[in-house]
C-alpha cells in the first residue's frame, strides 16, 4: 500500500474520530441544557408570563368597554356581559399570577443547587465515579442543611459554611479530572495502535485519582452524617473540621495534578 495513502487514511481516521466525539459532546450538552430543571422552569415561567400578559390586555379592553357602557355609549346588555367577562378574566389572571409565583419560588430553590453537566458516557471510565459523586453531593447538601438548623444542632454556622464551600471546590476539581480523563480516552481511541500505550496508562492513572478524590468527598459526607447523628457529642466541630481540612487538601492536590498533567 502506498505510504502516502496509509498516512492520509490514518489522518482521516483521527480527524473523523475527533469530529464525531465533538459532535456527540455538543449534542449531549444541548440535550442536557434542554432537559435541565432550571431550563424547564424558565420555559414554564415565560409561557405563564405570556398568558398573564394576554389576560391583562383582555382586562384592559373589557374595562374600556365597561366604562363606555356606564357612559351610555354602548347598550346596558353589553355592559352586563362585559362585567361577567371581566370577573372571569380577573380570576384567570390571578390564577396565572399565582402559578408564576410558584414557578419563580421553585427557580430560586434550584438556584442553590450546583450546576451539573451531563454524566460521562457509560463506556467511559469516568462514569461510575461521577455517578458516585452526584449521589454524594445530594447527600452532603441535605446533611449540611440540617446541620445548619439551630433547631436541630448546635454546630457553628462557620463550620457548616466551610464544609459546604470545600465540598463545592472539591466537586469542581473532580469534574475537571473527569473531563481530562474523557479527553484522554478520546485520544486513545483515535490514536494508532502503537501509540496507545501511554494513553492507556494515562486513563488508568486519572481513574485512580478520580476514585481517590470521590472517596475523600464521601469521607466528608460520612463525617457530616456522624456529626448529625451525634450532635450532642463533645467535639462535633472537630470531627467536621478534620474531614473538611482533609478534603480541602485533596481538592488542592487534584487541581495541581489537573494543571500540570
Amino acid at each position: 500500500m502506498d505510504p502516502r495513502r496509509k498516512v492520509a487514511g490514518e489522518i482521516a481516521q483521527i480527524v473523523g474520530g475527533q469530529l464525531q466525539g465533538q459532535i456527540a459532546d455538543q449534542v449531549k450538552r444541548r440535550l442536557a441544557a434542554w432537559n435541565d430543571p432550571r431550563a424547564k422552569l424558565d420555559r414554564r415561567y415565560r409561557r405563564s408570563s405570556r398568558v398573564l400578559t394576554f389576560w391583562l390586555i383582555v382586562l384592559a379592553i373589557l374595562a374600556v368597554v365597561g366604562t363606555l357602557a356606564l357612559l351610555g355609549v354602548v347598550p346596558v346588555a353589553v355592559g352586563v356581559l362585559v362585567a361577567g367577562g371581566f370577573a372571569g378574566t380577573g380570576v384567570l389572571a390571578v390564577r396565572t399570577n399565582t402559578k408564576m409565583r410558584g414557578i419563580d419560588a421553585a427557580r430560586r430553590q434550584l438556584a442553590a443547587a450546583p450546576v451539573r453537566g451531563p454524566l460521562p458516557a457509560r463506556s467511559s471510565a469516568a462514569r461510575q465515579p461521577m455517578e458516585r459523586l452526584e449521589d454524594a453531593e445530594d447527600t452532603l447538601r441535605e446533611l449540611l442543611r440540617q446541620l445548619d438548623s439551630a433547631a436541630l444542632t448546635s454546630i457553628p454556622a462557620d463550620s457548616v459554611a466551610q464544609a459546604r464551600a470545600t465540598g463545592a471546590e472539591a466537586a469542581s476539581a473532580l469534574r475537571a479530572v473527569s473531563h481530562q480523563l474523557q479527553a484522554v480516552e478520546r485520544a486513545r481511541d483515535t490514536a494508532p495502535p502503537l501509540d496507545r500505550g501511554p494513553l492507556v496508562e494515562g486513563v488508568r492513572r486519572l481513574r485512580t485519582q478520580l476514585d481517590e478524590g470521590v472517596d475523600g468527598y464521601c469521607g466528608l459526607v460520612a463525617a457530616a452524617g456522624r456529626v448529625l447523628a451525634e450532635s450532642t457529642a463533645s467535639n462535633p466541630r472537630q470531627v467536621l473540621g478534620e474531614a473538611t481540612d482533609h478534603l480541602a487538601g485533596l481538592a488542592s492536590a487534584l487541581r495541581d495534578l489537573s494543571h500540570w498533567t
